[in-house]
């Protein structure tokens, strides 16, 4: 039986950390390490596992793992004896995440977080699983009998681990790290599509069953089917869904925003964490939405989410990351009403909150109800709108007056932030909103300022503190941004900042070909797999932005080799998800966006009437350049060589390298960017 060393450094590491989560546990009796080669060396020096644990600041499960195992003493002296225990925040590390979800979902087993995982000394993993109890309940091992199993089996079967290991290491690469060789012009769209619809609860909307998940990147896929070809099945999937997942309670009625899922399948009690990039994809879907339906629920919800967003998640560094789920001890209090709150809140204005809100709670929720809309309420709200303003007025007033607000992640997260900065200027331009597209530009100036001296990006920023070097994904919302605050500005120097990101982009990132990118850069030397990203989350995949921002970077910038590039990476990309695609759907709507890249032209006058029609319509496979009349500077192109006349207004709408006629009627322009191939 091997021994196993003393751990030399009887301590907690995480003191000095940036990550608001690390920091939550630099108290435990634990002794945390961070991740990174000398957690690694420690476990090869002890002869012992590393147990990792990854997590993020306002996860509900994490917290309660946290109070059962990692602040209990005699849990923490089990796992210091026998481990070296390596902390990680999932949102400063997502490369690492990434790595040992995909090695969890290998072993078959449900993902989530918190991740628990056992890694051998040189940090490939060989068991692993989720939340676990301290003693054995929810029909779930304890973590103390896993603990004590766990060693044992590396005592007696080291051998066995290390072969099964470095065999499930192999294949993790094999799947994150793997190139194509057989790129494809396949059209990936209509299939998953085909293939999403039946999956849709066509009463409560949303994916069948519970839990449910906003799920932007299906959203976006039956949105773009919708606008390619005319389904009708397409458009109503996604309607249904936005209505009854912001008529919810995974909604914020007070306070504007939306939760990070819902634990039953009517959308009614979330796990209550406010997540920033579920909130900006919201924002960008809502909008695409309200164009084509003019339902003024989805405007409410830009204009209430919006107003969340500048009140509460701003930081002097770009906006935070997250909200907790957690406050006062308990998850969702900040969130819940009782009879009696209502009553303290309202006074005499209680009678009218039944006209515009209900109460509704589930059987396995133990707190107090929280509120949700039915559509007769949501008629009624729209039809008094000032009426329903008093009551939300006085909530969120005795809401921050009375009660202790959940903790905020105020970590700067580059690619969150790009994400954000991109709907505040779509929706700041089509809704008219100029304090939106100003916010947005601010946001993009803090997040560019903390490049470093050769202008590299960092990933996460918090205080005076900066965490290099940034992920691909990185790069490609910023670049994204930078043609959406364009759209919205006409500033080309938002511009330069998309060509400057491009050029970092495939420097750190790009692969031999030039044809892909890895999500870490080429100088990340903590990584045991250098993967590629093509994996979406509750966000595209990396990749899925690298080929959106490419493509759409093409489209502003009017550089047709460019545009070719973003399909000649998508054709690559798809290829290596040929057989993988729910998991991808965000490269395969960003390669319907690089194959179909649309950009319209405007020339205006003062009036700027055909600009107006425009911002109203937006689509997220068009770019908008506007040069007004008289203007100076150069006049953007059509195609290759090809510039539009300035004599007076008129409106140029080009898919690829192929321009229609002009159009110079506003009606007709209107019918021109809502038409449909089916």
């Amino acid at each position: 039986m091997s021994q196993i060393a003393v751990n030399p450094r009887s301590e907690n590491l995480l003191a000095h950390e940036t990550s608001p989560y690390l920091l939550q546990h630099a108290s435990n009796p634990v002794h945390w390490r961070p991740w990174g080669p000398a957690a690694l060396e420690e476990a090869r020096k002890r002869n012992c596992p590393i147990l990792l644990s990854i997590g993020y600041a306002a996860c509900h499960w994490c917290h309660v793992m946290a109070h059962e195992s990692f602040e209990d003493e005699e849990v923490a002296k089990l796992m210091n004896r026998l481990y070296v225990n390596v902390k990680v925040d999932r949102e400063e590390r997502p490369d690492i995440d990434q790595i040992y979800m995909a090695a969890l979902s290998a072993m078959n087993e449900q993902g989530g977080w918190p991740l628990t995982m056992f890694l051998t000394p040189d940090g490939k993993p060989f068991w692993g699983g989720t939340y676990f109890p301290k003693l054995p309940r929810y029909d779930r091992a304890g973590f103390v009998q896993i603990l004590q199993a766990i060693s044992n089996a590396w005592a007696e079967k080291r051998e066995e681990i290390e072969g099964s290991a470095g065999s499930l290491t192999a294949h993790i690469d094999s799947r994150l790290a793997r190139s194509a060789s057989d790129p494809t012009n396949d059209d990936f769209l209509p299939r998953l599509a085909g293939a999403l619809l039946p999956m849709i609860d066509r009463q409560r909307g949303g994916l069948k069953g519970a839990p449910k998940f906003p799920n932007a990147p299906f959203l976006t896929t039956l949105w773009l089917q919708w606008l390619n070809v005319g389904d009708t099945d397409c458009r109503e999937a996604v309607l249904i869904s936005l209505r009854k997942m912001l008529a919810g309670g995974i909604y914020d009625h007070v306070g504007g925003g939306l939760a990070r899922y819902s634990t039953d399948d009517e959308w009614l009690i979330p796990h209550f964490e406010k997540m920033l990039y579920d909130n900006a994809l919201l924002l960008r879907l809502c909008n695409w939405v309200y164009a084509h339906s003019a339902e003024q629920l989805f405007r409410k919800r830009i204009e209430q989410t919006v107003d969340w967003l500048l009140r509460e998640m701003q930081t002097d560094a770009g906006f935070a990351s997250s909200l907790d789920a957690d406050s006062e001890g308990e998850e969702g209090v900040f969130y819940t009403w009782s009879n009696a709150q209502l009553r303290d809140a309202l006074g005499n204005q209680l009678p009218n909150l039944s006209t515009f809100y209900s109460q509704g709670t589930q059987p396995q929720w133990e707190g107090d109800p929280v509120l949700f809309q039915t559509p007769d309420q949501i008629i009624a709200s729209e039809r008094g709108p000032e009426a329903d303003a008093a009551i939300r007025s006085l909530l969120l007033a005795d809401r921050e007056k009375r009660r202790t607000r959940p903790s905020r992640d105020d970590k700067v997260l580059t690619d969150w932030n790009g994400m954000a900065i991109q709907a505040l200027a779509e929706t700041g331009k089509s809704l008219q909103q100029p304090k939106w597209i100003e916010c947005a530009a601010v946001a993009f100036e803090r997040i560019t300022m903390s490049a470093d001296e050769g202008g590299r990006l960092p990933h996460a920023a918090r205080a005076d503190r900066r965490l290099y070097p940034a992920f691909s994904s990185d790069y490609a919302a910023m670049i994204n941004a930078s043609v959406s605050l364009y759209e919205a500005t006409g500033t080309t120097t938002y511009l330069d900042h998309g060509r400057s990101f491009l050029k970092l982009l495939d420097i750190w990132h790009g692969d031999d070909t030039g044809l892909g990118h890895y999500f870490t850069a080429s100088d990340s030397a903590d990584v045991p797999i250098r993967i590629r990203g093509d994996v979406d989350d509750a966000t595209p995949s990396a990749n899925a932005q690298v080929i959106e921002a490419i493509a759409r970077l093409a489209s502003a910038t009017g550089e047709a080799a460019l545009a070719l590039r973003a399909q000649e990476i998508s054709r690559h990309a798809q290829a290596r998800i040929r057989d993988q695609q729910f998991g991808q759907a965000g490269i395969i709507n960003a390669s319907a966006i690089a194959r179909q890249s649309i950009k319209l032209v405007l020339v205006d006058d003062a009036k700027e009437r055909l600009v107006a029609v425009a911002n109203r319509i937006p689509d997220p496979r068009r770019v908008d350049i506007v040069h007004r009349m008289g203007e100076a500077g150069a006049v953007p192109e059509l195609t290759e060589g090809v510039y539009p006349t300035t004599e007076r207004p008129g409106a140029w709408l080009c898919t690829n390298q192929t321009c229609l006629p002009v159009i110079t009627d506003e009606n007709e322009l209107a019918r021109a960017l809502t038409a449909r191939a089916g």
